[in-house]
């Protein structure tokens, strides 16, 4: 059974959370000391090519695959790679969007399949040698920051910028399960090359007090935008994602007439009665069905064709600055 991301882990108040976060802070003690211990005793392995890393502080949410899917439309010759979270088959394997399931591979990497090269992997240095023995020049893994295995020639580290209605990217700071941390801020800051602070279309600018905790690190401002319009006419949005609520504010931002919207659990699979259920609240609205892609490629087969998918992007403010970055990588092997 898969669990809803506490939203009282993204506030800064340390009110919310009461006797959960009570209980669960020891834990995250232990879940910090056995992260930072992995990290300190491993000796990465180099799979033989550029692996650029687009990881996370936090758990979940923060728009890290439209950050990959647009680092590999703009680097000739890479691969993806990704533990396949959720999936069954536990690689190297090439996913094949015409053959796989999100049951066997995962939900983005059959996403991210349908437009590049993509591999999953539970052990990520060999899925990176199985795609540079395969012709990659180049390998963008999906997450891995926490994971010290592969030698890392850029590490990049996604941050959700929206700090709006007493939201905050890191809650408190509190690791996980206390919070949504994976680890301590500095920690993590610390053995990354560069933040992408993704913003929503419809929010003005950074919070300059989140500016202020990266210090020095590079900060690279992108926005999550949208790939086409939603679909015309009363909708009934539903997701299962880190952060389903970001889901509904962008619809309505993007002008969808949302007229209520389900949130599900990050990963969900939608059964039969689950989704007969979302048409018959669609039919009592006198609504359509509309979810993101993410969700769209874990739906039935059968059932694709009744639900919209609304499409997204990563579109970075400051071209030259993402250009200089990712040159320090494929210069001289491209």
């Amino acid at each position: 059974m898969k669990l809803a991301t506490p939203r009282w882990w993204y506030v800064r108040d340390r009110a919310p959370g009461g006797v959960a976060r009570f209980v669960l802070t020891p834990i995250s003690w232990i879940w910090a000391a056995v992260t930072a211990g992995r990290i300190a005793r491993t000796t990465p392995e180099d799979p033989g090519v550029p692996v650029i890393c687009v990881g996370n502080l936090t758990v979940g949410g923060t728009g890290k695959t439209p950050v990959v899917r647009e680092l590999l439309k703009r680097l000739p010759g890479a691969h993806g790679l990704s533990r396949g979270y959720g999936g069954s088959e536990p690689g190297p394997l090439r996913v094949d969007p015409a053959v796989h399931t999100t049951a066997q591979v995962g939900d983005e990497p059959l996403m991210l399949a349908g437009e590049a090269t993509f591999w999953i992997s539970r052990d990520r240095p060999d899925g990176a040698r199985a795609a540079a023995r395969a012709g990659a020049r180049i390998v963008v893994m999906d997450d891995g920051h926490q994971n010290p295995s592969l030698k890392k020639a850029l590490s990049l580290v996604v941050v959700d910028g929206e700090t709006r209605n007493n939201e905050w990217p890191f809650g408190d700071g509190a690791v996980f399960p206390a919070g949504p941390m994976r680890e301590p801020l500095k920690v993590g800051l610390a053995r990354a090359d560069a933040v992408v602070l993704l913003l929503p279309a419809d929010l003005e600018g950074p919070d300059p007090e989140l500016l202020a905790l990266f210090g020095s690190t590079p900060v690279l401002i992108a926005r999550l935008e949208p790939a086409a319009p939603p679909p015309a006419g009363r909708q009934l949005g539903f997701a299962g994602v880190g952060k389903p609520w970001k889901v509904e504010r962008a619809l309505r931002a993007a002008g969808c007439d949302l007229a209520d919207f389900v949130s599900f659990p990050d990963h969900d699979e939608y059964d039969e009665a689950t989704l007969q259920a979302l048409v018959a609240q669609a039919e009592a609205l006198g609504a359509g069905l509309v979810t993101t892609e993410k969700d769209w490629v874990r739906l039935p087969a059968d059932w694709r064709g009744r639900i919209v998918a609304w499409p997204v992007r990563a579109r970075f403010e400051d071209e030259d600055a993402l250009q200089q970055l990712l040159s320090t990588v494929w210069r001289g092997r491209l």
